[in-house]
C-alpha cells in the first residue's frame, strides 16, 4: 500500500510539475502574439477568474479525497460514494453561481480595476478601455462552469490512491487550453487580422475548453475503473451509507475553509496590486499607459518566472507533509522534528539557488521569454527572491492543517493579507513597482512568520540543527552565485544578452557552472543525501562522490 502511495504521489506530482512548465512556456509564443501593452489585459481577467473559482471550489475536492480515503480505510465505501454525489450537486451549483456573478458583474469589477467608470475619460495611451476588460473577464467566467466538478471528480480518484487521471488529466486540460489559446490568438491576430482584444479574449475563453477536455479525460477514467470501485463496495455488502450528510459535512467545513482561503492568498494579493498600483502611480506623476503595462511586467511577465522556483520545490516538499501528520497523531516528537526540518531543508536546498540565479540573469530571462527590457529585467530581479516566500507559506499551513490548527491558519492569512493592503500605496508611491514587490514581500513574512510561531509552540519544535543547515545552504548558494556571475560576465565578452538565442547560451552557460558546483559540493558533504534518503546516496557511491 506504502508503495501504491509513493508511486501515485510520484505520478501526481510529476503531472504537475510538467502541466506548470508548459504553463510557463507557452508566455513566449503568447507574448510576441499580443506584445506588451496587452498582457495586462490578460491578467486583469485571470486574477478575478482565480479568485473567484477559489470561491466556488471552496477546497471542498481536497477535502473529499481526505474522507474518501478515510471511510474507504474503514471498509465503508458507500459513504464515499455518497459524499461524492452530494457534493458533485453543491459543485455544479457553485460553479453555476460563480460564473453568474462573474459574468454579470465584470462590467463593475472592470471599473474597479480600471479605477475610471465605462463613460468616463479615457486614456488615449492605453490600447484598451473598461469595456475590453469586462469582455474578457465574462469570456473567463465560462470555465467557471466546469471547474468545481472537475476539480471534485479529481479528488474522488485521490480518495481511492488513483493519481494517474489527476495527472493525465491537468497533462491533457494544459496542452488542450495553450493550443487553443496559441492557434486563437494567432489566427485572429496573423490570418483574419482581428485585434489584440480580441485574441485576448479568445485566450481566456481557452480555459474552458481546456476544462471541458480534462472533464473528457476522468469521465473516461471513471468508465475504465468504475468496476473496480463497485466490487469494493458490494464486496463489502453495503451499497447504503448510514451516515448522515449533516454530520460528514460539518467535519467537512472545518478542513476545507483554511484550503480555500489558503489557495486565493497569492491572486488576492495580485488583486490588491490591481485596484491600487495604476492610480498609486498616477499619484507620483507617472501615466496610466506606463503604469498598466508596469503592472502587466509585475503579475504577469516577471510572476511566471517566478513561480519556476517554487514549482521544483513544491512537490518534493510537500509529499512530506503526510509523514508530519502521522507523526503528530502518534506524539512521536522526534520523528515530527527530524520531517519539519528535512521539509523546510529541502524547500530552501531548491528554492533559493533557483530563486536568486534568475535574479542574477534576470535580463536574459526577461529577454528569452519576452524580449529586451532594462525595466521589465529589472522587476524580475527584484521580484525573483519572492518566490521563497511563495513556497513557504503552502508549506507552514500545510503543517498548520496537519496539527489541526486551522483557526491560526485564516487569522494568520488575514493579518498577512491585512499587512499587504496597509502599506502597497504607500510603499508603491515611494518605490513604485518595486514598493509593490515589498509590499507583498512583507505580508508574505508575516503570515509566514506567524505560522512559524504556532508551530513551535505547539510543536515544541526546536530549530538549532535547521539553522545551522540553512547557514550551510546559504553560503553554498552565495558561493554558487559568484562562479555564476563570472561566468555571466565572461559570456557576454563574446555574446549579446539582447538577443534570445545566444541569451540562451549565456544562461545554460552561467546556471550550468552554478550548478554544478552547488550539486557537486552538496554532494561531497553529504547534504543532498541526508535531505533526499539512501536512493541519492547508492547513487553517488556509484559514481565515488561518496
Amino acid at each position: 500500500m506504502a508503495g501504491n502511495l509513493l508511486k501515485g504521489t510520484m505520478i501526481l506530482t510529476l503531472g504537475l510539475v510538467l502541466s506548470r512548465i508548459l504553463g510557463v512556456l507557452y508566455v513566449i509564443p503568447f507574448y510576441q502574439l499580443i506584445g506588451e501593452e496587452y498582457v495586462v489585459l490578460y491578467q486583469y481577467a485571470y486574477v478575478p477568474y482565480t479568485i473567484m473559482l477559489a470561491i466556488a471550489v471552496s477546497g471542498v475536492p481536497v477535502a473529499v479525497s481526505k474522507f474518501v480515503s478515510k471511510y474507504n480505510a474503514m471498509g465503508d465505501y458507500a459513504t464515499g460514494r455518497k459524499l461524492v454525489k452530494s457534493s458533485g450537486l453543491i459543485m455544479l451549483g457553485t460553479g453555476f453561481v460563480g460564473f453568474l456573478v462573474l459574468f454579470f458583474m465584470a462590467q463593475p469589477l472592470a471599473e474597479i480595476v480600471m479605477n475610471q467608470q465605462a463613460s468616463g475619460d479615457v486614456d488615449e495611451n492605453l490600447p484598451f478601455n473598461v469595456n475590453d476588460v469586462a469582455t474578457v473577464i465574462k469570456y473567463v467566467s465560462f470555465a467557471v462552469l466546469v471547474v468545481p466538478a472537475m476539480s471534485l471528480i479529481r479528488g474522488f480518484f485521490q480518495g481511492y490512491q488513483h493519481m494517474t487521471p489527476t495527472a493525465v488529466s491537468q497533462l491533457i486540460e494544459q496542452i488542450v487550453r495553450i493550443a487553443v489559446l496559441l492557434v486563437g490568438a494567432f489566427v485572429v491576430v496573423k490570418l483574419i487580422g482581428g485585434t489584440e482584444k480580441t485574441a485576448v479574449s479568445f485566450a481566456v475563453f481557452a480555459a474552458f475548453i481546456g476544462a471541458l477536455a480534462s472533464m473528457g479525460v476522468l469521465f473516461w477514467y471513471w468508465k475504465k475503473l468504475r468496476p473496480e470501485f463497485d466490487e469494493m463496495m458490494n464486496y463489502t455488502g453495503t451499497t447504503e451509507s448510514t451516515r448522515s450528510l449533516k454530520t460528514i459535512y460539518k467535519e467537512m467545513l472545518i478542513y476545507t475553509v483554511p484550503f480555500a482561503l489558503v489557495g486565493v492568498i497569492n491572486p488576492l494579493f495580485q488583486f490588491i496590486d490591481m485596484i491600487t498600483f495604476v492610480s498609486s502611480m498616477e499619484a507620483i506623476g507617472v501615466a496610466k499607459g506606463t503604469a498598466n503595462t508596469l503592472l502587466g511586467m509585475l503579475n504577469f511577465s516577471s510572476h511566471k518566472l517566478v513561480m519556476i522556483p517554487v514549482m521544483l520545490a513544491m512537490g518534493f516538499a510537500m509529499t512530506l507533509i503526510p509523514l508530519i501528520t502521522t507523526y503528530y497523531a502518534k506524539q512521536d516528537i522526534a520523528g515530527l522534528t527530524r520531517s519539519l526540518n528535512q521539509t523546510f531543508q529541502i524547500l530552501v536546498f531548491l528554492t533559493l539557488p533557483a530563486a536568486l540565479g534568475i535574479s542574477l540573469l534576470s535580463y536574459e530571462f526577461y529577454t528569452v521569454f519576452y524580449e529586451a527590457s532594462e525595466t521589465g529585467a529589472s522587476i524580475l530581479a527584484a521580484y525573483a527572491p519572492v518566490a521563497i516566500l511563495f513556497a513557504l507559506y503552502p508549506v507552514t499551513t500545510a503543517i498548520l492543517q496537519g496539527i489541526d490548527q486551522q483557526k491560526l491558519i485564516i487569522l494568520n492569512l488575514m493579518i498577512g493579507i491585512l499587512v499587504k493592503m496597509l502599506l502597497n500605496v504607500p510603499f508603491i508611491k515611494v518605490f513604485e513597482t518595486n514598493g509593490a514587490i515589498l509590499a507583498t514581500s512583507v505580508g508574505y513574512l508575516t503570515a509566514i512568520t506567524l505560522n512559524f510561531l504556532v508551530i513551535r509552540y505547539f510543536l515544541a519544535y526546536e530549530t538549532k540543527m535547521l539553522f545551522r543547515r540553512l547557514i550551510l545552504i546559504v553560503a553554498l548558494t552565495a558561493v554558487m552565485l559568484v562562479l555564476a556571475f563570472f561566468t555571466k560576465e565572461l559570456l557576454e565578452l563574446f555574446l549579446n544578452p539582447d538577443s534570445k538565442l545566444q541569451s540562451i547560451v549565456i544562461i545554460a552557460g552561467a546556471a550550468g557552472v552554478g550548478a554544478a558546483f552547488y550539486g557537486f559540493v552538496s554532494l561531497k558533504l553529504g547534504l543532498a543525501q541526508k535531505l533526499f534518503g539512501e536512493r541519492l546516496t547508492r547513487f553517488t557511491r556509484k559514481l565515488g562522490i561518496s
